[in-house]
């Protein structure tokens, strides 16, 4: 099912822990999952069952990350042309197919270079090996300073064709006010820092580069969709949240994950270290247990070219 999501004010709180933390890895204290009613649903398919947009999308870098962005599936606009948001490929049926999205958050704010100077990883090569070893296609939605900060692994993860990089902004500040502690993009500036972000990705060599964006803090409204909207992006959320954000309890994190998932899922994780230290041990067991159950690891493209 392709949902488009109406104004989400206030975000949602489902882990108070988590959201206590906030201002460092935000992206786990909100699982996305507002139910739309169905008069929201956008009335056509993905745009790859039609043409691909003829230019480059304005303001993104003309190399072969934006070229790879306009063969993407991508959604319509949602109401009033504001950016559509996709949260996951099919409703529950027993005739579904056992596809899931493990998706991988690569979050690092504006503001933290001098932590990272310090010595905090802010990256995790060992996760990235893991998916590699485990051959787990995986879309990873990283912030442009992410990919300033460790280019040569924004490089490596953007050519390998196991990945897609998707944008989750450039800052890692909030596109609403009260979400996590976050400082707030102002409404005229939303645009400039999904763009910059791309243009990050582009600068550090990435070409497997989706035109999906991801909110910090999973936090919208029907500002920010419209203040985005000339990026041509589809806004991605989730339905299962992994809860690996300063988890220290690799089974627990697998068990939240396991209990969660359903044919069409998409999973939302993290690839920082020094916020999500167990997510590549708790990777390590459910990609086994979900195999064993049947299920076919996919990327958020090809989630949303099925649906």
């Amino acid at each position: 099912m392709i949902v488009y999501f109406p104004s989400v004010t206030t975000p949602v709180r489902r882990f108070a822990a988590v959201a206590a933390l906030g201002a460092v890895l935000v992206g786990c204290g909100t699982d996305g999952a507002d139910p739309a009613p169905a008069a929201l649903k956008p009335s056509s398919s993905p745009t790859a069952a039609g043409p691909a947009p003829a230019s480059p999308q304005p303001g993104n870098p003309r190399g072969q990350g934006a070229e790879q962005r306009r063969r993407a599936p991508t959604l319509a606009p949602g109401p009033h042309g504001l950016t559509p948001v996709f949260r996951r490929a099919a409703a529950p049926a027993a005739t579904a197919p056992r596809t899931v999205a493990l998706t991988f958050d690569a979050d690092m704010t504006a503001d933290q270079g001098p932590r990272a100077a310090r010595g905090e990883h802010f990256d995790n090569p060992g996760l990235i090996a893991a998916l590699r070893a485990l051959k787990v296609p995986s879309t990873v939605f990283m912030t442009g300073r992410w990919a300033e900060e460790y280019p040569a692994q924004a490089k490596a993860i953007g050519t390998d064709p196991l990945f897609e990089i998707a944008n989750h902004s450039y800052s890692h500040h909030a596109f609403t006010s009260g979400c996590y502690g976050l400082p707030v993009v102002a409404p005229q500036d939303m645009r400039a820092d999904v763009e910059r972000a791309f243009t990050a990705f582009e600068k550090a060599g990435a070409r497997n580069v989706v035109p999906y964006f991801r909110f910090p803090g999973g936090c919208y409204d029907d500002g920010a969709l419209r203040a985005i909207a000339p990026a041509q992006v589809t806004a991605v959320q989730w339905d299962v949240v992994s809860g690996d954000a300063f988890a220290t309890d690799a089974d627990a994190v697998a068990e939240q994950v396991l209990a969660g998932v359903r044919p069409g899922s998409l999973v939302v994780m993290h690839c920082t270290r020094s916020a999500a230290p167990v997510t590549e041990e708790a990777v390590r067991r459910i990609v086994p247990e979900l195999r064993r159950r049947g299920y076919r690891f996919v990327k958020v493209s090809d989630l949303m070219r099925a649906s």
